[in-house]
């Protein structure tokens, strides 16, 4: 994928709400504890017409030996299963300060967030991270260890974040209308753009340098 990176101009420093949400990790974000989720619920519903093997028209249903509906293909016997997305991100730190980018994309366009995105086949959780740094801050940056982890339950992603080591430069992506390293008393909290975001940062400043392990959050709209 090609990168549009510009250096960030002189003095220029991902859905819900997250006020519905419940607590795990000891995290500060707001407590809702939402009804048992039932076994047949999908909280990515998008219709799928057409099998992708065959081309017949899929049915939602219960397979046989399975426990919840699927789309699946009568004609060819296929199951189409849904499962969560991978998200990676990286919380990248230079001299005590943290890169954000301004997002020029939606949803959440011009929020403020953690470098992050949807993980690739063919590259490891690190691997993404890194990516999306590049991609979104035009930026190398050294990965650490992972330290935080959101289940996203209603958007069906599971949000990873490692922390880094800003190596050089940055710069503006495609996908960014601005980037800027922020202090802790700088962060922009109230026009973070997502939830999973804010909890990284917020367990990535308590841990202050020291791998306390992986922190957890359960965030449900």
């Amino acid at each position: 994928m090609a990168l549009l990176c510009a250096l960030p101009r002189a003095g220029v420093a991902e859905l819900v709400d997250a006020a519905d949400s419940k607590s795990a990790g000891g995290n500060t974000l707001g407590v809702q504890v939402p009804l048992p989720v039932p076994l047949n619920w999908d909280p990515m519903l998008p219709p799928m017409k057409y099998c992708s093997s065959c081309g017949e028209t899929l049915n939602r249903e219960i397979p046989g030996d399975d426990n919840r509906e699927r789309w699946v293909c009568n004609h060819c016997d296929t199951i189409h299963y849904q499962n969560p997305i991978i998200v990676v991100g990286c919380v990248a730190e230079k001299d005590g300060k943290i890169l954000l980018c301004k997002r020029a994309i939606e949803p959440r366009h011009g929020f403020w967030t953690v470098p992050a995105g949807f993980m690739e086949l063919g590259e490891s959780l690190a691997e993404g991270a890194a990516r999306e740094t590049l991609e979104e801050a035009c930026a190398d940056i050294e990965i650490g260890h992972l330290f935080a982890s959101v289940d996203v339950i209603s958007a069906g992603q599971v949000h990873l974040f490692f922390t880094g080591t800003l190596a050089g430069a940055y710069g503006v992506g495609e996908e960014s209308l601005e980037t800027r390293l922020f202090s802790e008393d700088e962060i922009p909290w109230d026009d973070l753009a997502f939830p999973s975001g804010r909890f990284a940062l917020q367990k990535f400043f308590e841990d202050q340098g020291r791998n306390n392990g992986v922190h957890t959050f359960e965030w449900r709209k």
